[in-house]
């Protein structure tokens, strides 16, 4: 029996990866114009990182991590976000003395025990981004702008930007309690999973999809109209910023975050094009994640986008990795050796070149190097070795020319700079 990959935990392959490393490059782009640098953590960390940071009443924390004993006994997580691990180092690293300001960005992959379906998988990889140290609601309108720009940048248009506001510790208490109060009535509506967690968790009931919790809180009292004169003027401020920059977006009241140390400005991009699993970006502000592990109180700000979905969306649009520029189609065994040092010294200067090694016809090396969508071809026998000259062809044209084997290499690369 051969071994399989784990269920929900897929390979890229070549063909496909070129999309994937596409999307990784604009965002290192887009990111270091915004003053951004990359940040890279463990894919395992303490359990206690999750626990307090995510919420312990969470889907994630519940039901989704992956979570197991090491020979220390010690209990760790494969991470299932990127917030956390990146605050963990943050505030272990002390990279608050070296700047009052830290921009940050993550690419890798997160895990989350869940049936797998379209877009959505036990092994998932996002690219994230972090604010920490501004309250200003610039900073917000910022990095909205900056998501809308790495969108336009990949050439995906189909995707809205919906935002919210949770309030924070002064006003949410207050409209927490409202909505526990209406859900109380409606009880009987609510799924199985939401009579369970409306007291702990009220907030999630009003995204859950659900046909009945959806019926249920048709009514339910708005946040935006319990949110605290601080709260308001903020939010007011980035639907102020955001339509200066004009950057389009909806407001949505009744959208909510996963995570618990979500706090004033929440948003999301949408799009119709995957199904229910309609977001391809997430995130919002966490003015309390630093200070709750053990840093300095400052705000914070950030978000995570699913490379897997932004695949899918970029559908027939893939990348294809470069095609050679040059092919060397060999007869005889003197000339496949003088091909092999050719072909490695056009490398070391900076040309694509392939070559046959398993000694094919002629005509089966040019179908290659057709095959290959190589530029052009040399073609190295016998004859050409005792002359020291060679036939060059380019493929787009099918024109030949001859070129000194002495000289090849720097002809060549002066050929295609």
């Amino acid at each position: 029996m051969s071994v399989t990959a784990i269920k929900g935990m897929n390979d890229v392959l070549p063909g496909e990866v070129e999309t994937w490393q596409f999307l990784e490059q604009s965002a290192r782009d887009v990111f270091g114009l915004y003053g951004f640098s990359e940040i890279r953590t463990p894919i395992a960390e303490k359990t206690e990182l999750f626990c307090r940071s995510i919420g312990e009443t969470t889907d994630i924390v519940e039901k989704e991590m992956y979570t197991f004993s090491d020979k220390s006994e010690n209990s760790l997580t494969l991470r299932p976000e990127g917030t956390a691990p990146v605050m963990r180092s943050f505030i272990q690293n002390r990279l608050y003395t070296l700047d009052p300001i830290s921009k940050l960005y993550y690419m890798g992959p997160m895990f989350r025990y869940e049936r797998p379906q379209k877009g959505r998988y036990r092994q998932f990889h996002q690219i994230g981004v972090e604010v920490v140290g501004v309250e200003d609601a610039k900073i917000d309108a910022q990095v909205l702008a900056m998501l809308h720009q790495y969108f336009v940048r990949i050439g995906i248009e189909s995707v809205s930007l919906q935002i919210n506001s949770l309030g924070c510790p002064e006003c949410r208490p207050l409209y927490r309690k409202e909505l526990i109060s209406y859900l109380e009535s409606r009880l009987n509506l609510l799924c199985a999973e939401c009579q369970r967690r409306y007291q702990v968790n009220p907030l999630r009931v009003l995204d859950c999809k659900a046909a009945g919790c959806q019926t249920a809180t048709v009514d339910a009292p708005s946040v935006l109209d319990h949110l605290c004169s601080p709260c308001n003027e903020h939010f007011s401020q980035v639907k102020e910023y955001l339509n200066s920059l004009k950057i389009p977006f909806v407001v949505n009241s009744r959208m909510v975050r996963g995570l618990d140390y979500y706090v004033r400005t929440t948003f999301e991009l949408v799009t119709d094009q995957l199904g229910a699993q309609n977001a391809v970006a997430a995130g919002g502000r966490y003015d309390g994640l630093v200070e709750s592990l053990g840093g300095p109180a400052l705000p914070g700000i950030g978000f995570a986008i699913g490379l897997e979905r932004l695949v899918l969306m970029k559908g027939e649009q893939r990348i294809s990795s470069p095609s050679p520029q040059l092919f060397i189609a060999s007869i005889g065994v003197e000339a496949a050796e003088r091909a092999f040092v050719l072909m490695s010294q056009l490398q070391v200067a900076g040309v694509r070149v392939e070559m046959d090694y398993l000694g094919k016809s002629l005509k089966a090396q040019m179908r290659r190097a057709n095959k290959l969508n190589a530029a052009f071809t040399l073609i190295l026998g016998e004859e050409e070795l005792g002359t020291g000259q060679a036939q060059l062809k380019n493929m787009s044209d099918s024109t030949q020319s001859m070129v000194d084997l002495a000289t090849l290499v720097e002809d060549f690369v002066k050929k295609q700079v």
